[in-house]
């Protein structure tokens, strides 16, 4: 007996390649983790606890509990601009189990879904494990790796059904602008797709806030996802959350239930609040980030290193090809020679090999250090060439 072909053919993730390689070099600088720096406010952990202790630990509805829903019903009205009413969102296990449950109530196997190159490498796996295939449209660092409606209607066939399009942006930290967006929408409009607009980063943002999709929508085809994770330091917790079109929602909740029935009860009250208590902290983080973003780009600048210059999210893409090393090579023997982890590239989309992933979200000191060795070894390995 073996493990399925969807299962067996799935490559491994080349983060955790690098993280475990890190993990045996002493003294390693991580740049390679998307996950913030910082705790889970006290004010959100405290709630989990009470909830715990008040025998709040039982089955809840699939879409998740009324009050969470309409709590997030009046933060995306009033952050994101987006009318929606509780029953049009959904509570999911993280914004991942949001996405694999729409692609599930709305794509076929056998079908097509555009994604970017570079994204987020679940999205292709989660298309693998429903048979569905990706079909790669590129970002390019000359248009600020924000997405180009002509360059992705010639990739359309009619097997396409949905268009993956994610902003603030993980790999890219590329802010779409709403012309962009707009563009992008009548090509989804004329062509008949759905959009699956990841907006997880949505209250991380560096110079002026992100234009959410949903708004823009004119005919009930965007679904949007959200989650606590990186807003919150809630990464651990597990809590996402979607706004689907009006009268769709009860199929993608049909979906849910067989893929994680419901999320764990005490983090809902977590999620609760936190959505609903003091929002210093996302500020607080959110100008850290800024910081630091501030400070890593005047290093590169006067080092002479590419990269493309992030708006959002807490991620930084730097050209590494000037080394004469690229992908996964490069990205190991920064952490063989220079003791620094890096995401490479590839990991993000085929032809993404140029580029490393640095995360914003490590401690000042140890980021400009690691990028300070990383600009030594895109420098120092060209020049050796």
């Amino acid at each position: 007996m073996k493990p399925s072909t969807a299962i067996t053919s799935m490559a491994r993730s080349g983060i955790r390649e690098i993280m475990e390689l890190a993990s045996q070099t002493e003294g390693a600088i991580h740049l390679e983790v998307g996950e913030p720096n910082f705790n889970t406010p006290e004010h959100v952990t405290q709630a989990a606890s009470e909830a715990g202790f008040d025998g709040f630990t039982r089955y809840t509805p699939n879409a998740g509990i009324q009050p969470l829903r309409e709590a997030l019903a009046d933060k995306v009205r009033e952050r994101n601009g987006l009318d929606a009413t509780a029953d049009q969102v959904i509570v999911t296990a993280g914004a991942v189990a949001g996405l694999y449950s729409a692609m599930a109530a709305l794509v076929d196997p056998g079908s097509e879904i555009l994604v970017s190159d570079p994204s987020w490498p679940n999205y292709a796996l989660m298309m693998q494990l429903q048979g569905i295939d990706p079909v790669y449209y590129p970002l390019r660092s000359e248009n600020d790796l924000v997405p180009n409606a002509a360059e992705i209607e010639p990739l359309i066939t009619e097997r396409t059904k949905a268009i993956i399009h994610n902003s603030p942006g993980n790999p890219t930290g590329a802010i779409t602008p709403r012309e962009s967006l707009i563009e992008l929408l009548e090509l989804a409009r004329e062509h008949d797709l759905w959009v699956f607009s990841d907006e997880v980063y949505d209250e991380m943002w560096f110079d002026h806030p992100p234009v959410a999709m949903g708004p823009l929508d004119p005919d009930g085809r965007v679904v949007s996802f959200f989650s606590f994770s990186k807003t919150y330091a809630m990464t651990g917790w597990r809590v996402g959350y979607m706004v689907a079109p009006e009268g769709l929602s009860e199929s993608i909740i049909k979906a849910q239930e067989p893929i994680t029935s419901c999320v764990n009860a005490p983090a809902q009250k977590a999620a609760l609040a936190a959505v609903t208590g003091p929002q210093e902290c996302v500020q607080e983080m959110r100008q850290s980030y800024t910081e630091r973003r501030d400070e890593v780009v005047a290093v590169l600048e006067d080092r002479g290193v590419p990269f493309v210059r992030p708006t959002g999210a807490f991620y930084l893409m730097v050209d590494v090809s000037p080394s004469g090393s690229q992908g996964m090579p490069f990205a190991r023997r920064l952490v063989e020679e220079k003791g620094v982890a890096v995401v490479p590239g590839t990991t993000f989309g085929p032809e993404s090999g140029k580029y490393v992933r640095v995360s914003l979200a490590t401690a000042t000191e140890p980021l400009l250090e690691g990028v300070g060795r990383l600009a030594d070894a895109v420098l120092g390995w060209g020049a050796d060439s």
